[in-house]
């Protein structure tokens, strides 16, 4: 019964974040990374959560939908934090096999017990404006479905700006990373507990 309630104060404590490059700090040190900054600014405010970083550079909503049971089982998350979807657009992928991957994401993190926090993603819109528009409402619609907190854009003060971006237009450089933890923080933080 003791061991059993240790770990599930443990496992409240625990962030998942499962993402793609974004959250992968691709072309750049781990520790420049966003999701290394973050846990930086739960350390220093004194919120105890450890968080794991389970995004992989190039991850579809197809892949994130594989790897996640294992995920969960593994790390027992109280939140995670779900910013997968770009590699579906930039592929030119189906937004209704996106929307449904996503959807089901958030009911088995919801099943094991994790709040989620949901990570919206906009692509260039050399893609067109239907898909590119189509595939930005797909966020705002499953955060209203399931009741979730919705980041609106991830790279809302990085996108825009070449000093934080990297040469190849797609991706953060270690500038653009701590505006990122300045995005997410407000939506993150009403789901966080202190520490006793």
């Amino acid at each position: 019964m003791f061991i059993a309630l240790q770990n599930a104060v443990a496992s409240d404590r625990t962030i998942l974040v499962f993402g793609d490059s974004l959250s992968a700090a691709y072309g750049i040190r781990p520790e420049q990374g966003w999701v290394a900054l973050l846990t930086q600014r739960l350390q220093a405010q004194g919120y105890g959560y450890q968080i794991v970083n389970a995004s992989v550079s190039g991850e579809t909503t197809s892949g994130g939908l594989q790897r996640l049971p294992r995920a969960l089982q593994l790390h027992q998350p109280g939140i995670v934090v779900l910013e997968l979807g770009a590699n579906d657009a930039l592929r030119g992928l189906p937004l209704s096999g996106t929307r449904a991957n996503l959807a089901q994401m958030v009911r088995l993190s919801q099943e094991a017990g994790a709040r989620v926090l949901l990570v919206g993603i906009r692509i260039p819109p050399n893609y067109g404006p239907r898909y590119t528009e189509e595939f930005a409402s797909v966020f705002p619609e499953l955060a209203k479905q399931y009741h979730l907190p919705l980041v609106p854009f991830l790279l809302q003060d990085v996108a825009l700006n070449p000093a934080r971006m990297q040469e190849d237009g797609m991706h953060p450089s270690a500038a653009g990373e701590a505006p990122i933890v300045d995005t997410v923080w407000p939506y993150l933080k009403p789901l966080l507990k202190k520490n006793p």
